[in-house]
């Protein structure tokens, strides 16, 4: 029997249209029914973090113009939905808004309905890329920061003059890569722009699919970043991840190459790879790479939260768990060996 206490159901008996985007990751569009076998505990959450699930939910009725809310739910330790803290939620929802959301929520109501212990701030980025998917989606206007932004990738205004730029308007090329020619422009303004702002661009890139000749132009850059003397490792990084959404052949291969250099074994590129690249590791060979470079860190606090992250997504678990269970390479049973024995020396 499906629950009737969840949002889908709420929303659908109040007539409204809404869209589901996972925060906890990449920003990534959760289609409706797949959210609703999630509310209904049909199947784990996909983009699990920390065990929670983090989520925009943006809904309407017809002519009107979205309200969102963002949530951050706990999981239990399968990654289901916390169906207490679910109807908790609705509860809020009830008493700040009675029973039905079929009208547009006054400011008081709006208040009442942000006070309460499951929304959360997003950070800036996600934020940004968030509203610029949105928008692309319902085919509403680009922000008020569009036209600049545009001008600037463009090299109109001169390269260093970034200042007056907005995040939200280069989250919005980034939504709208496909039309206005904005795909040449975020490779030609990749190319010139200072690092501030591209690590801003790349920070949005990272929550978007990339076409094959940008996610070539990233990859390559990769390449130019390490051929380097010095290697600017947190550009390094932003650059992989921003990779993220490229053809998952070619962000295997560039995973495994970089998991196969030792001197890039570093937290940050590690995170990275799991927090942004994760769907790559359900290749068993490439996943018992990654987690002997986590191992050689020789940080056992670092390899348990690493683990505990990626036995949480759905795609990865049964490999985590099968390897936990005994059945990892031998490489990687003396690298976790290794790790075990040097704790318990520190502790003697």
């Amino acid at each position: 029997m499906e629950n009737a206490l969840t949002l889908s159901a709420i929303l659908n008996k109040a007539g409204c249209d809404y869209l589901v985007y996972d925060l906890s990751r990449r920003v990534t569009e959760i289609p409706n029914e797949q959210f609703e076998a999630v509310e209904n505990n049909h199947q784990p959450y996909p983009f699990p973090i920390q065990q929670h699930a983090q989520l925009g939910v943006a809904f309407s009725q017809a002519g009107q113009t979205p309200w969102v809310w963002f949530l951050k739910m706990p999981l239990d330790e399968r990654g289901l939905l916390n169906q207490a803290a679910l109807g908790d939620f609705i509860q809020f929802v009830a008493q700040a808004m009675g029973a039905t959301l079929d009208k547009k929520p006054t400011e008081e109501e709006r208040e009442k309905l942000v006070n309460n212990p499951y929304t959360f701030a997003p950070t800036d980025d996600k934020k940004a890329i968030f509203h610029a998917l949105l928008t692309e989606n319902l085919n509403l206007p680009a922000s008020q920061y569009f036209d600049h932004t545009q001008h600037y990738t463009a090299g109109e205004l001169g390269w260093d003059n970034w200042q007056g730029v907005g995040l939200q308007g280069l989250a919005d090329i980034c939504a709208r890569m496909g039309s206005h020619n904005n795909l040449a422009l975020i490779k030609k303004a990749l190319s010139n722009m200072p690092d501030t702002p591209k690590y801003a661009l790349l920070g949005c890139l990272e929550h978007c699919e990339l076409p094959a000749s940008l996610a070539k132009r990233v990859n390559e850059t990769i390449g130019e970043l390490l051929e380097r003397p010095e290697v600017d490792l947190f550009l390094l990084t932003a650059f992989v991840r921003a990779l993220s959404g490229a053809d998952k052949t070619l962000l295997s291969e560039r995973v495994q190459l970089l998991i196969d250099s030792e001197k890039l074994a570093h937290r940050e590129m590690l995170i990275a790879i799991a927090g942004r690249c994760w769907h790559v590791l359900d290749n068993p060979a490439l996943l018992d790479a990654f987690l002997i470079r986590v191992a050689a860190c020789d940080d056992a606090t670092f390899f348990r939260q690493i683990i505990a992250d990626l036995v949480m997504i759905p795609a990865l678990r049964p490999q985590v768990l099968n390897m936990l269970h005994g059945n990892a390479s031998p490489t990687l049973l003396n690298a976790v060996n290794e790790l075990q024995n040097a704790v318990k020396a520190g502790n003697d």
